[in-house]
């Protein structure tokens, strides 16, 4: 059972859809996974977009307004057109006498769904919002599925190992159809279940390699089902989204294009552009001033570990402050270790969700494994009074880190993308 005593099954979602008559006319790319599933979504959309195809695309959560949860052509929808799309759904949802209960992500992922399908697309990409097998994206079958890498997050949810949350990412796949798994080390349950379905795999070392030194990188992988003739990229310029893990989800997203090619050819020159021009606010988002900014969503283990080895790429900064909201079901201990040695100010703050643990608690958890002497702490009642706080604390060659939460990020983009400059230079 889900939230509200409701049954997490996606019957009812299924029953909605279809008195919607919801369906899709062009081809549909899913991206499930713990971490790079929006990362992988945005370079789908971009290279698709600089190929000439119109594309529309749902992601979750939002930083700020809901309606970046659906872009069409790179644009985040018009809340008029969600607003219908709302309309629709209680009206299937809510006949007289055959009323079907649905969740906050079920109703408006079918909402976003029926826009998607009334506007003229040639692609379509969905990001799962939880798991994969029952999240509500699932009632889609997928032409092409994508699962990033696969590590311990929402486990009350989802189970309690790799191997459980790799079967219910894998219930994306669909038989004889191509999936994509940019994770490494993929569970065996991830494996097994493709082979099971007859599902057409391609591995990330295995079906399709990247390689790459300081200046650019390249790609090498089979066209299809059925076909092995080898694909290359060489000579790409890194993709504009900051941090050595990108290029592992870009290399799913050129696997998955790859497997698609007859529907959806794409040129190595959009694949160059579409690489170089991509945005994604908040991941590993790098905003140059005095001083420098960095905003990043990560909220578990796997990403901020990955968080904490970009940081330490950057070059030397005389102090780092953060400032960390997160949510209470988060593994926090390991979460803190792994990048409290880069961590020198502490700024601890609420965020505005139930779920999410207080910044005292924060901060009560960060002092337990704190073996730093020269490491200062502080908490706040929102991410903008604590980046306000860090900005007043800060040198001009200093650095602020604000990541945890998709909240935290979010708190301090209400008014736009900040843009720091020191007043201290400007006096």
């Amino acid at each position: 059972m889900g939230p509200n005593g409701i049954d997490m099954g996606l019957e009812r979602v299924r029953t909605v859809a279809q008195r919607m008559g919801l369906r899709f006319d062009c081809p549909v790319f899913t991206v499930a996974g713990t971490n790079g599933k929006g990362s992988t979504c945005a370079m789908l959309e971009s290279i698709l977009g600089q190929a000439g195809f119109k594309t529309g695309v749902y992601t979750s959560p939002h930083l700020v307004h809901f309606e970046e949860r659906m872009r069409l052509n790179g644009e985040a929808a018009s809340a008029t057109k969600i607003a219908a799309a709302c309309a629709m759904v209680e009206g299937a949802r809510a006949p007289k006498g055959s009323e079907i209960a649905l969740t906050y992500f079920e109703f408006t992922t079918l909402a976003i769904l029926w826009a998607l399908a009334q506007e003229p697309l040639d692609a379509v990409v969905l990001e799962v919002g939880l798991g994969g097998r029952l999240d509500a994206v699932n009632i889609i079958d997928t032409d092409c599925a994508i699962i990033t890498s696969i590590d311990l997050d929402h486990t009350e949810l989802l189970g309690p190992d790799r191997e459980t949350i790799g079967r219910e990412k894998a219930g994306i796949m669909r038989a004889g159809r191509p999936v994509v798994v940019s994770d490494p080390m993929p569970p065996q349950s991830v494996l097994d279940h493709a082979a099971a379905l007859g599902a057409d795999l391609g591995r990330i070392g295995v079906d399709f390699h990247f390689s790459g030194d300081k200046q650019q990188w390249g790609w090498a992988g089979r066209a299809a089902a059925g076909n092995d003739d080898l694909r290359r990229y060489s000579g790409l310029a890194y993709p504009a989204l900051r941090g050595a893990n990108q290029l592992m989800n870009a290399a799913g997203v050129l696997a998955a294009l790859t497997a698609m090619r007859e529907k959806l050819p794409v040129t190595a020159q959009a694949v160059r552009n579409g690489l170089a021009f991509v945005e994604l606010p908040g991941r590993f988002q790098i905003i140059p001033g005095q001083p420098t900014l960095v905003l990043d969503v990560a909220h578990n283990p796997h990403s901020v570990a990955a968080l904490a080895a970009n940081l330490d790429a950057m070059g030397f900064f005389p102090t780092t402050h953060a400032v960390f909201g997160a949510m209470a079901d988060k593994d926090l201990a390991p979460m803190l270790a792994k990048v409290s040695p880069v961590i020198d100010r502490w700024y601890f703050t609420d965020l505005p969700s139930p779920r999410a643990a207080s910044g005292t608690t924060l901060q009560a958890q960060w002092l337990a494994q704190n073996t730093r002497k020269d490491a200062t702490s502080a908490t706040f009642a929102n991410p903008q009074q604590a980046l306000d706080a860090a900005i007043a604390a800060a040198d001009p060659a200093d650095r602020i880190l604000v990541f945890g939460s998709f909240y935290t990020v979010g708190g301090v983009l209400q008014h736009g993308t900040p843009r720091l400059q020191a007043k201290h230079l400007n006096s």
